[in-house]
Order: structure tokens, then sequence, then C-alpha cells
């Protein structure tokens, strides 16, 4: 669950082609091309900077923040709203896997695992591991899937099957943008790792095609899925920490030794992001649970963001300690914080607090802490200190609470899988919503929301902390109270 073992690591990881090979500036022919793509993009919030590197266009607010900017102007509707709807019954459901490295590569496992679940296309341009990943297919007895390794762009083939429900995305941060509106736009449900896309008119595009689509459009979050952070959820919405009041979520995970390990990526691709953005990378994790306990975007919203972030020193010193001068990777300059803090407000006052930290060395945490009028809950190590159970400043054992367990881990006591079992649980819960046409535990204003810190911090750090506005996504329907990850059991009738 840590995720702080070096075989653990696989969150969101996933390898990608032999494109990811270092060119001469020690950027990927992979960042060359994507990193050009982005220039001129609708809002600005990526534009091309010298020397190739993705830049965060500067705030043009009267008082030096975007806060007044047309970053939070929201566009209007193109279709109807997804809020409460459905996914369509199916007794199968059928599966294409975009991506079959770190990630992607253990997430099939889960995916075979799965009632009523079938895997009929796999893609990734590395051919190796597509065929790794059919062989495991047909060891679990189903029908041998079909494969898509001819090149970067073979995705769009997959998407264009008519046997397909369903698209996983687990590829470098750089495609998921492309790969979630490619399969919306050939009528498939997405589900896509983190964070789900990287521009804040990238995320509006995808809240667009959502609608009008009518595909749901996620992002797979696990830690939404953690017994912890379900337990949590399940204490506040009966209302165990009173009326909330703050809460904290973080991604503090010392990756160093990953970022410059030539055979753990698949090129430079994750420590090349360094390079270009200085805030918060990886919002996600500690984000989703957090907006999950105080029902964003279900009763309340988040609305503002202001961002500091420290200079940028730990990369380049382990580099200098551990890596050869001939390695590319000191042609790179690295700009990203390495540690960015986040203070989020949300419409009803309440505060989250945002962490990101993978450049330099400390415990893993995720911080995962939320407090209300009658006590707190604070992770890593677990801890407790509510009225009346607590008393003279001690703190209580979490324990004592796992009659407060979700049904999903009740009926899921050990679940295999990474990650303490939180992967599993996702997608047994999403391939569950699928099959039994239910609505999706979360949905794609869920995931531009947790994802719209990772500009949105940039801009306020190059403004020095000042707020910028985060878009009402929903465009209005945050207002009306809904069902989220706090799932009732359904029947399986």
């Amino acid at each position: 669950m840590h995720d702080n073992e070096r075989h653990d690591d696989q969150r969101h990881d996933a390898e990608s082609s032999p494109l990811d090979a270092p060119e001469p500036d020690g950027r990927s022919r992979r960042e060359v091309l994507r990193t050009a793509g982005v220039a001129g993009a609708g809002l600005g919030l990526l534009a091309l900077g010298s020397g190739g590197t993705a830049q965060a266009a500067e705030p043009t607010g009267a008082d030096g923040s975007a806060a007044a900017a047309s970053t939070a102007s929201t566009p209007a509707r193109q279709g109807e709203s997804m809020i409460g709807v459905p996914f369509e019954r199916r007794s199968t459901v059928r599966v294409g896997i975009i991506g079959l490295g770190n990630r992607g590569g253990s997430m099939i496992d889960l995916f075979l695992a799965m009632p009523g679940v079938q895997v009929v296309a796999l893609c990734d341009p590395v051919k190796e591991k597509t065929a790794k990943a059919a062989a495991k297919v047909t060891a679990a007895g189903q029908p041998a899937p079909a494969t898509y390794a001819k090149g970067d762009h073979d995705f769009e083939n997959l998407c264009k099957r008519g046997d397909i429900d369903f698209v996983y995305a687990a590829t470098p941060w750089d495609w998921h943008f492309e790969m979630a509106k490619t399969a919306m736009l050939n009528g498939k449900h997405v589900g896509v790792e983190c964070p789900i896309a990287l521009q804040l008119d990238q995320l509006w595009e995808l809240v667009d095609l959502s609608e009008r689509t009518r595909r749901h459009c996620m992002q797979l979050e696990n830690c939404c899925y953690g017994r912890n952070e379900m337990r949590v959820l399940r204490m506040a919405h009966a209302g165990k920490f009173g009326q909330l009041l703050h809460g904290a979520g973080a991604y503090n995970h010392d990756l160093r030794g990953l970022m410059f390990d030539p055979d753990y990526y698949e090129g430079p691709w994750r420590r090349l992001w360094h390079t270009r953005l200085r805030g918060d990378l990886y919002p996600n994790h500690g984000f989703g649970p957090v907006a999950n306990y105080m029902d964003i975007n279900r009763g309340d919203r988040v609305t503002h963001i202001s961002s500091f972030g420290t200079p940028s020193l730990g990369l380049a010193e382990y580099r200098e300690a551990h890596m050869p001068k001939s390695d590319p990777s000191w042609k790179e300059t690295y700009i990203e914080s390495d540690r960015t803090i986040s203070l989020v407000q949300t419409a009803k006052g309440r505060v989250i607090r945002l962490e990101h930290d993978v450049s330099t060395p400390h415990p893993y945490s995720r911080i995962n802490q939320l407090g209300g009028t009658k006590g707190v809950f604070e992770d890593y190590p677990a801890r407790i200190y509510l009225e009346p159970d607590q008393s003279n400043d001690a703190w209580g054992d979490f324990g004592q609470y796992a009659d407060w367990d979700h049904w999903l881990w009740k009926e899921h006591a050990n679940p295999p899988g990474g990650h303490g079992g939180m992967d599993y649980i996702m997608v047994f819960r999403l391939m569950q919503t699928m099959r039994l046409g239910l609505v999706p535990d979360f949905d794609v204003y869920d995931a531009a929301t947790w994802t719209s810190p990772v500009p949105l911090s940039h801009l306020s750090i190059k403004a020095k902390g000042a707020p910028q506005a985060i878009p009402d996504f929903t465009r209005g329907g945050w207002r009306e109270e809904r069902g989220g990850v706090d799932s009732e059991k359904p029947s399986e009738a």
C-alpha cells in the first residue's frame, strides 16, 4: 500500500516505446515530438519556451494572479451533463489495454482475475511487452487478444475496434489526453492513469467530449480505494468527525533512484517533466481521497489554489553524486520545485493542503489527513483522535474502527495485487459498475478537478503564490448531493 519498494512502485510508471531513447540534447524523441505538439494550446498554459522546454504562460489577472483571468472561464456546454449517468448493463466487459510497461503489465493480471471481463486487445509499441501480455491472456483461459505494436499511434486502431467496451490507458503522461480523447471519439468508455491531462484546456476538452459522446472518462485513482481511505470516508459521512474543516494529501515519495535508472523507465520521460513545470506534477493520489471525504463535486467544490515551491536542487545533487559526466541527463536543467505546497479553498470554506516531493530523501507519505469539529485522522502511521473516544491529547488506535470498513474491504479482506490491494478493489468495483449498469463511483468532472493542480500550481508558483481560480467543471452540477465511492453493495441479480 505504501508504494515504497522498488518492485511495488508501479502505480503509474508505465513504459512505452523506443522513442523514449535520449536524443543528443537529453530529451527523448517522444518528448521532442510531444513538446512540439503542445505548442499553441488553446489556453496557453503550456507553450514552447527557449530550448524547446514547455513553460506555463504568465497569469493575466490585474492583481498578478489568474483568479480573475480566463483560466477560470466556463465554456458553453456542448452536450448534457454526465452526472448520474449509468453504464450500459452487459454480461461481459470487453477491455482493451494501451501501455504494457510497469503499470499496465501488472494491472492486466487484475483485469484477467475479474468475473465477467475479457481482455480482447493489447497495445504497446514495444512488441516484446505486447507478446508477454498476450501470453498472460491465453494462460488465463481467454482467447488470444488482438495486438497492436506498430508504432506510437497504433492505439488509434485499437480504439476503432467494435468489440471493446472499455479502454484502459497506462502510458507516459504525455499521451493520456490524446488516448482518452481517441477512445471517446470511437465510442469507448475510458479510464486513464494519473494525471489524465497536463493542460487546463485539455481538461475542458475531455469534459466536453464525455458530455458529447456520452462516454465516461475516468481518472483511475487507486488511492481512493485504499482501506484506510475508504474507512475514513464512511466515518466522515456518518458524522464521526463532526463538521469537516480541513484535510491534506500528498505524493511524497523519493523517486530519485528510479528516475535516473535507465532500466526502470523506458526513457527519461518522467524525469524530463522536472525540466518543464515548477508545480505539483502528481496531485491526484493526495487530492482524490480528500475530495471524496469533503464531497467535492457532490455538494461542495474547490474554488482556488495557492501554491509555493522550494528551489529545485535534489535531482541535480543526486546526478552529481551518482551519474557519470557522459550521461545525457547532464544536459538537463531542472526547474520543478523539490517540494510544492498548495492550499486549496472550497466553496464551503474548507481548506485542503496538497504536497508533492519526489526529489529529496524522506519516507513515503500521502499524509491523508482529515479534521473536523469532533476530531482528526492522520495517516503514515495511521492514528486518530475523536471526541469522546480519545482524550488527554493522546492518539487513539485506528484499528479499533475496523467496523467502519467499506463493504468492498469486508467482502475482499485480503485482495491480490499491488499497493495493499487497492488496485484490485478499484478494478473490481469499476468492472462491477459496468457489468451491472451502475453509475461509476467517479466521473470526468472528478478527473478534471483532481488534475487541475498540475497547471494551476505552476501558474501560482510563478505568480509568487497568488491564488488561481479552479474552474467549475460541473458547470453548477456540484451543488447536487450525490453518491460516490462510499457506495452501497449492489445486488448481482
